[in-house]
């Protein structure tokens, strides 16, 4: 089932950590089990990003008394990483004993830079980015917002997801947003079900991508993520993408600048859509755009095989 929801501010920043919140929120019956989120903030000076990621599953924190020595351990070898590759750390918060946001300045390289990071037990990066910040945990919407102060998060546009697991397990790591190894500033939340999955996860395997989950849905990302870096336009690429990938799905992708959304030829998972001079909200269902524009407004419902992409 899982509720979508995107939302782009043409020319200003804006509260989209809260507007996100108040979206999805309004999507929670759609998707109980986790929330996620990729939003973007005022991009960083050039060789400057922000690393988000994980030393341990949700679940793992009721293993008892031992597992905080694990976690210690774990970000022991991070902070290890992070010198030998020369990283300077110029900030390190973390909103939770496993999640940790590490703002970095680093002219290296990026991709072998997280590939030695995830080598170490127990680590997992949710995202790299000179904007994007993508978070995702088990609960609702305001459990995790809570958690990981997105009221308080400025920024032009983002993507969420509430999920309801159907075909993988309930963790951080089969939650949506994807964001594609080692890309920057690419994410992808999704509502469907990819059908030629494992044909299309071995092409990109061949091609030299990696892959975290088994969700289907992070096949979007990859994909997205290899075709932009190969010269595609987002545009070119969602348009590409429907004759590629089969399956009933519609999708959203967000770059450093861009918000996109693509239906399949059936048109068969529902997006409602908002739009105006300054302002594109899109989700599941039009609750969640009335969450956060609460006076009278009109939508539409993009068509099958439509693709639309917006710039900040």
């Amino acid at each position: 089932m899982c509720g979508i929801a995107g939302l782009i501010h043409r020319g200003k920043s804006s509260a989209v950590g809260a507007e996100m919140t108040s979206m999805l929120q309004a999507l929670k019956h759609r998707g109980p089990d986790s929330t996620g989120y990729a939003v973007y903030g005022a991009p960083l000076k050039q060789g400057e990003c922000i690393i988000r990621l994980k030393v341990a599953e949700a679940e793992d924190m009721e293993k008892g008394r031992g597992i905080y020595q694990v976690l210690e351990e774990r970000k022991a070898a991070v902070d290890k990483v992070l010198a030998e590759h020369k990283v300077k750390v110029k900030s390190k918060h973390e909103a939770t004993p496993y999640a940790m946001r590490i703002e970095i300045a680093f002219d290296g390289d990026m991709a072998d830079l997280a590939a030695h990071l995830e080598e170490q037990e127990g680590v997992e990066i949710l995202s790299i980015g000179n904007g994007l910040e993508l978070i995702k945990d088990l609960g609702d919407a305001r459990d995790v917002a809570g958690a990981y102060a997105l009221e308080n998060f400025k920024g032009t546009h983002s993507i969420g997801h509430t999920r309801m697991a159907t075909e993988s397990d309930v963790d951080i790591r089969s939650a949506h947003p994807y964001w594609a190894f080692p890309y920057n500033d690419v994410s992808v939340v999704h509502n469907g079900q990819i059908t030629n999955y494992w044909i299309m996860r071995r092409e990109m395997e061949r091609l030299g991508h990696r892959f975290q989950s088994n969700c289907d849905s992070e096949l979007l990302a990859v994909y997205v993520a290899h075709y932009i870096t190969a010269g595609k336009t987002l545009e070119e690429t969602l348009r590409q993408s429907i004759q590629d990938i089969d399956g009933v799905f519609t999708y959203l992708v967000a770059t450093k600048d861009e918000l996109g959304m693509a239906k399949d030829t059936m048109a068969a998972k529902p997006l409602v859509l908002y739009e105006s001079d300054d302002l594109i909200a899109m989700a599941s269902e039009d609750v969640a755009i009335r969450a956060i524009l609460p006076h009278e407004i009109e939508t539409s419902d993009p068509y099958d095989e439509e693709v639309r992409v917006w710039q900040t």
